[in-house]
């Protein structure tokens, strides 16, 4: 089982920065992609960043070149850090780990349980 927790969210203006991270626990050997997902108010669930475990990105449109993912390994942490934010990146971000590689070697889909429990992002104007 594992477990993941965010932190770093608040409340910045209009063209500040914020950095987040999720440290992932519980019975992990390797975790192969992690990533950064956000919500804004009624809105759908949206990809932000992706990063594998051999530092390979993926980011949404509205996020590049102002949003850099990037992971610790050995701490099996991830980090999401947010610049030049606007207004619209208001939302609830959201760390995933949606499969893990155990310590007995078993890779299994981390359903629910590889979501963490969201952290707030407001940015006033």
């Amino acid at each position: 089982q594992v477990q993941l927790v965010e932190s770093g969210g608040g409340l910045v203006q209009a063209g500040g920065s914020l950095r987040l991270s999720c440290a992932a626990s519980g019975s992990i050997f390797r975790i192969p992609s992690m990533g950064w997902y956000r919500q804004a108010p009624g809105k759908q669930l949206d990809m932000v960043a992706t990063i594998t475990s051999g530092d390979s990105t993926n980011y949404a449109d509205s996020v590049k070149g102002r949003f850099a993912i990037s992971r610790d390994n050995a701490k099996n942490t991830v980090y999401l850090q947010m610049n030049s934010l606007k207004p619209e990146d208001t939302a609830v971000y959201y760390c995933t780990a949606p499969v893990v590689v155990d310590r007995s070697g078993t890779q299994y889909f981390t359903g629910n349980d590889g979501w963490g429990q969201g952290t707030q992002v407001t940015v006033s104007s």
